[in-house]
C-alpha cells in the first residue's frame, strides 16, 4: 500500500514470557531448549516425564493443561494424537489464559478444539493463534482462515530446502548400510542378533500390548520400567519381547514413530530406566509376561494352539480377558448394583459391551471390573460412570 505503518505491526517480547509445553518429548525439549534462550520461563505438563528429570533441562512440570494455562503466556503443543489427546487444550483450558495470551500448535490437527479456539480468538479469550496443523487434512476451509489475529501455515513439518537434503541423504546412507549387509537404525522390522527365536516371537505382539495398557493404565510415567518373564518364556532369548514391551510403553506417548530400533533410545532420553528380570518357576501359567511402572502392575499369557493372548493381572487383580482395541477398566469399592449402573449408563450412550470380567481380592473391599466393548466410550462417558460409582480409578483404553 506504500504506507510506513509502524504502529501496525506492534510486537511483544519473548524474555520474561512464560512458555507452556504441552509435550516434554523429543521436540517439546527441542523447542524449550531453543526458548530458554530468548531468556524465557519455561513450565510444561507431561504425565509421562518425572518432576526431576523436568528440573534437570530447567522446566517447571505442572499437574495439569489448566495448570499450564493459568500461568503461561504463550502455549505450544506437542503430542501425538490419540484418542486421550484430542481436544486436552478446549474450550475449559482456553478460558484459563490470559487475553493477550498465543496458542500455538504445529504437533497434530484436533489436539486444540478448532471450535473452541475460534470461539476463544473472536471473543476475546486469547490474543492469537499460530497452526499448521488441522483436524482435517488438507483444510482449504475454516472460519479460522479469516481472523487476523491467526497465522496458518498448511503443514509444512520439514519443508525447508535442508530438511529435504537430510532426509534424501538419511535415506541414501541406509539403503547403502543395507546392500553392506550392516545395521541400519532407521529400519522398522528389524532381525535382532542372530535372529528371534520361534518360541518367543508369539509373546512380542503380547508384550507389546501389555506396554501400551499399561502406560494406559498410569497416571503418569515413573522413572523405571521392569520387565518379569516367568516360567517356560524365561529359557529363551526374550530380548526382541522386551523391546516390543519398551515400544507398546513408548507408542502414544512421544511425537515420533516408535520401532523396535529406536525404542531404547527414546526410553533413555525420557529419563526411563529398564530393568528385566527372570524366574523359571511359575505356579500358575506355563510362561508369563508382567510389567510394572509407577505403581501399576500388569500381566499376561498366551493360551492354547493359536498363542491366544490373555490378560490375567491388572492393578494386581486376578482376570481372564483377551485385549481388544476397546477396554474400559474401573477400581472401586465391592458393593451390589455396581455392575447393573456401568451396564445402564453405557447403554445409554451407545456402546456395546463384548465381555466383562470381576476381579477382587476380599467380598466388600476394592474390586476391579474390566470390560472390553465394540467402540470408544467417550471421556464424558466414563467420568459420569466415575463419579457414579465412587470409583477411585477410571480408564478408557483404546489401542487403534
Amino acid at each position: 500500500s506504500g504506507e510506513w505503518r509502524r504502529s501496525a505491526f506492534q510486537g511483544v517480547e519473548l524474555h520474561g514470557k512464560t512458555l507452556g509445553v504441552i509435550g516434554l518429548g523429543r521436540v517439546g525439549v527441542l523447542v524449550a531448549q531453543r526458548c530458554s534462550a530468548f531468556g524465557m520461563k519455561l513450565v510444561a505438563f507431561d504425565p509421562y516425564v518425572s518432576a526431576e528429570r523436568a528440573a534437570r533441562m530447567g522446566v517447571e512440570l505442572l499437574g495439569s493443561v489448566a495448570d499450564l494455562c493459568r500461568v503461561a503466556d504463550i502455549v505450544t503443543v506437542h503430542l501425538p494424537r490419540t484418542p486421550e489427546t484430542v481436544g486436552i487444550v478446549g474450550a475449559k483450558e482456553l478460558r484459563l489464559l490470559h487475553d493477550r495470551a498465543l496458542v500455538v500448535n504445529t504437533a497434530r490437527g484436533g489436539i486444540v478444539d478448532e471450535e473452541a479456539l475460534h470461539t476463544a480468538l473472536t471473543e476475546g479469550w486469547i490474543g492469537g493463534a499460530a497452526l499448521d496443523v488441522f483436524s482435517t487434512e488438507p483444510m482449504t476451509h475454516s472460519p479460522l482462515f479469516a481472523l487476523p489475529n491467526v497465522v496458518v501455515t498448511p503443514h509444512l513439518g520439514a519443508s525447508t530446502t535442508e530438511a529435504q537434503d537430510k532426509a534424501g541423504t538419511m535415506v541414501a546412507e541406509a539403503v547403502v548400510l543395507a546392500l553392506n549387509g550392516e545395521f541400519v537404525p532407521s529400519a522398522v522390522n528389524v532381525q535382532i542378533g542372530a535372529g528371534i527365536p520361534e518360541a518367543v516371537k508369539p509373546f512380542m505382539p503380547l508384550a507389546e500390548t501389555l506396554g501400551r495398557v499399561l502406560t494406559a493404565l498410569q497416571a503418569g510415567q515413573g522413572d523405571d520400567l521392569t520387565i518379569e518373564y516367568v516360567g517356560r518364556v524365561a529359557e529363551e532369548d526374550t530380548q526382541a519381547v522386551t523391546l516390543s514391551a519398551l515400544k507398546g510403553a513408548l507408542s502414544g506417548v512421544v511425537h515420533e514413530p516408535v520401532t523396535l530400533v529406536n525404542a531404547p533410545l527414546l526410553a533413555s532420553e525420557r529419563g526411563l530406566r529398564l530393568s528385566t528380570v527372570t524366574s523359571a518357576a511359575s505356579q500358575d501359567y506355563v510362561s508369563l509376561v508382567r510389567l510394572s511402572a509407577g505403581g501399576v502392575r500388569i500381566a499376561g499369557t498366551l493360551v492354547g494352539p493359536k498363542n491366544t493372548p490373555r490378560l490375567v493381572d491388572v492393578w494386581g487383580f486376578a482376570v481372564d480377558m483377551q485385549p481388544s482395541d476397546h477396554m474400559v477398566f474401573f477400581r472401586y469399592v465391592d458393593r451390589p448394583g455396581i455392575v447393573g449402573i456401568i451396564g445402564g449408563r453405557l447403554g445409554e450412550a451407545g456402546v456395546n459391551i463384548a465381555s466383562m470380567q470381576v476381579g477382587r481380592r476380599e467380598a466388600g473391599g476394592e474390586a476391579l471390573i474390566a470390560m472390553t466393548v465394540d467402540s470408544a466410550i467417550p471421556a464424558e462417558v466414563v467420568e459420569e460412570i466415575r463419579s457414579g460409582i465412587g470409583a477411585t480409578d477410571a480408564r478408557a483404553i483404546d489401542l487403534i
